[in-house]
């Protein structure tokens, strides 16, 4: 049996949880909501970054990922825009998007990633 292993736990969850060479990121937000959608969006993608670094792999083995946006119609474009920037030939995960009510309305992207984890070498 494969060990679970949690990390950046708090009193409410982990940051990261890896099993079976499969790592959850938990949902990750901006830590600076004064930017538009596209200034959030590439800091939480920069944050994504160094948790999937963190647990031994990186964007280009991610699985699927959940993009919660609080206002899709305003901000879509400029959350594309910064996410395709950032994934560049990275290969193309599955992917949903939606609206969600924030209870920070200056928040306006949150995403939640699964990847494969790299076997060592």
């Amino acid at each position: 049996m494969t060990d679970i292993i949690r990390q950046q736990p708090n009193a409410r969850l982990s940051r990261a949880v890896i099993h079976n060479n499969v790592v959850w990121l938990a949902g990750v937000a901006p830590a600076d909501c004064s930017q538009d959608a596209a200034g959030q969006t590439r800091q939480v993608l920069a944050r994504i970054d160094e948790l999937l670094k963190d647990a031994g792999t990186d964007r280009s083995r991610l699985l699927s990922v959940q993009i919660w946006m609080g206002h899709m119609a305003r901000d879509l474009e400029a959350m594309n825009s910064a996410w395709v920037e950032w994934l560049g030939d990275a290969g193309r995960p599955a992917r949903a998007t939606c609206q969600v009510a924030f209870d920070d309305p200056d928040l306006l992207v949150e995403i939640i990633v699964t990847a494969a984890v790299k076997a060592p070498d």
